[in-house]
């Protein structure tokens, strides 16, 4: 009936979309539990709202004592009690789709966060690593810097004045002996 080849109405492609995803939850056995599951509890919170209700109103509650449960039967099965049925299911099933799109967003942002963390540890990884293997290749030449600062800084240069050596006359006392020019 609502087959976009055979309806002409601009919405029937979506209506008719909408008709077959609601026929593969139905055919699948537990989604048609979750939403088995989702009625009954919106029957029963809709079934303590009218006793709450008939509690209140004193009529009301001596009427459905007298008809010993008939009233219930007669309520659920009334035009007010399956619209309001429609609009609470719709709602609880409204806001589970919500609750499980969020949860679903949420989780795709951790994992969003932590295929992030770890990208940053790989290139922390690659930098050490790269820094490690450009101090290694550079090791040679301060290696044989050093080599030539220690050949260079054993021989004596000319011209180059040398600190006083220390010496002592007193064990007790250490002090430094000028050289005292003679002459």
């Amino acid at each position: 009936m609502v087959h976009p080849d055979k309806c002409k109405h601009p919405q029937a492609q979506e209506a008719f979309g909408a008709l077959a995803k609601a026929q593969q939850l139905l055919l699948n056995d537990q989604e048609r539990d979750y939403i088995l599951t989702q009625v009954q509890a919106a029957k029963e919170e809709l079934k303590m709202k009218r006793k709450k209700q008939l509690k209140k109103d004193t009529a009301s509650k001596i009427k459905s004592l007298v008809d010993e449960g008939k009233h219930e039967q007669i309520y659920e099965q009334s035009e007010e009690f399956q619209k309001e049925l429609k609009l609470k299911v719709r709602e609880i099933l409204t806001d589970q789709e919500w609750r499980r799109r969020k949860m679903a967003m949420r989780i795709s942002e951790e994992e969003g966060r932590l295929k992030k963390d770890e990208e940053e540890q790989k290139e922390i990884r690659k930098k050490k690593r790269e820094h490690e293997e450009q101090w290694e290749g550079t090791r040679e030449n301060r290696v044989s810097s050093w080599r030539d600062f220690m050949k260079a800084g054993k021989k004596a240069k000319k011209g180059e004045t040398r600190p006083p050596k220390l010496k002592t006359e007193d064990p007790n006392k250490s002090y430094v002996q000028r050289p005292v020019k003679k002459g």
